[in-house]
């Protein structure tokens, strides 16, 4: 019973690949799988934060719509009292009916000038400050 010496080479290479091979892919798979987990959070994360803006968008738009019915509001009761203050030729020396003419008319004019140049009346970034971080993350 001699063992040769190749023998024992060959033995202790075949022994030598088989722990190389088996322990290369054994510790591949925690990595991988702390890896796909850690993915997974971060499309977990981006979604949890896209569902939390829906609150602050549906707020900015309601924000909006108010003021914009407010406006609408205000155009169709100015021109309701204009259309009421009637005066004709025989009332034009009646200082107290050309007033009140002229003051629904100047109301009308007013509601018309909001509705119209309405960027000026509509809430700001420093009325809703959820704006710009909505705007940024559209």
């Amino acid at each position: 019973m001699t063992i040769s010496f190749s023998m024992i080479r060959t033995a202790f290479a075949a022994i030598l690949l088989s722990l190389t091979v088996s322990a290369c892919g054994y510790n591949a798979i925690p990595t991988a799988e702390e890896q796909a987990k850690a993915k997974w959070a971060d499309v977990q994360n981006n979604y949890q934060r896209r569902a939390d803006l829906i609150p602050n968008l549906v707020a900015t738009v309601q924000g909006y719509a108010k003021q914009e019915k407010d406006v609408l509001i205000a155009v169709v009761e100015a021109r309701a009292k204009a259309t009421q203050v009637k005066i004709d030729v025989s009332q034009l020396s009646d200082p107290e009916k050309l007033k009140q003419f002229q003051d629904a008319q100047n109301q009308l004019s007013g509601a018309l000038g909001r509705a119209v140049g309405g960027q000026r009346e509509l809430p700001g970034p420093e009325v809703q400050p959820e704006l710009p971080r909505l705007a940024v993350s559209a």
